[in-house]
């Protein structure tokens, strides 16, 4: 209970950093943590199962709002992630961006990336 707690926390936050400064700004901020090591399946389970459940509860909480919360959260642990932008392919003249957290070559957050062209990685 007391990590979900946490999630809601950081998710909230950076849902209003995301509001009141840009996302290099907040980007800045969580990649200054030191994180190189790999994160374990369990703890990659248990910060998306987390800021999962937290975004719920935290209006607009995008998966950008989801993605660096999350890698703040694995940055704290010392765990390396990226987060990965992309836009949906074949929406005609709508853009349609979309954020993964990636660890390794795991998908924590955001989902499939079938359908998406690749524009950007962002490292911690």
């Amino acid at each position: 209970m007391l990590f979900l707690a946490h999630c809601l926390t950081v998710v909230s936050a950076v849902r209003l950093a995301l509001t009141l400064s840009s996302y290099n700004r907040v980007r800045s901020l969580v990649t200054r943590l030191d994180a190189r090591r790999d994160a374990s399946i369990a703890d990659l389970r248990r910060v998306a199962w987390g800021v999962a459940a937290a975004a719920r509860l935290v209006p607009g909480a995008s998966c950008l709002t989801q993605a660096l919360a999350g890698q703040y959260l694995l940055a704290r642990q010392g765990s390396a992630s990226k987060i990965s932008i992309g836009i949906e392919k074949g929406t005609g003249n709508e853009l349609k961006a979309h954020a993964w957290l990636m660890s390794g070559n795991h998908i924590v957050l955001g989902g499939s990336i079938k359908g998406f062209a690749h524009l950007v990685d962002h490292g911690s």
